[in-house]
């Protein structure tokens, strides 16, 4: 078996580990920046093995660079939603947001 094999290359930005809909980003970020285990990490994506997990990060290791520009892209884009939506809440978020804000004022008023 090769490496690429346990991959499914769906699309330059989006690439799952096979027979998962977990992409290698979401196994990486816990392994580069939140710097966990192996182990750790098959525990926190029950659906995965360890052998896969090691795989993503042993395919990480072989094509750092790539897979570093990746992960910052797929930083990046959460960044620019997570902007968008604090520009534009969908109805509910204000509405909430409405809510609390008049359970503030009863609290503090009350």
């Amino acid at each position: 078996m090769q490496l690429e094999d346990y991959f499914d290359f769906i699309a330059p930005d989006d690439i799952r580990i096979k027979g998962s809909r977990i992409g290698i980003e979401s196994v990486l970020y816990e392994y580069t920046h939140r710097e966990q285990s192996p182990g750790a990490i098959a525990a926190h994506f029950p659906t995965l093995t360890l052998e896969q997990v090691y795989a993503t990060i042993l395919y990480y290791l072989h094509n750092r660079e790539r897979v570093e520009a990746y992960i910052a892209d797929w930083l990046e884009y959460g960044r620019r939603m997570r902007a968008e939506q604090d520009r534009n809440p969908p109805p509910v978020v204000v509405r909430l947001r409405a809510l609390k804000a008049e359970g503030q004022r009863v609290l503090a008023t009350g």
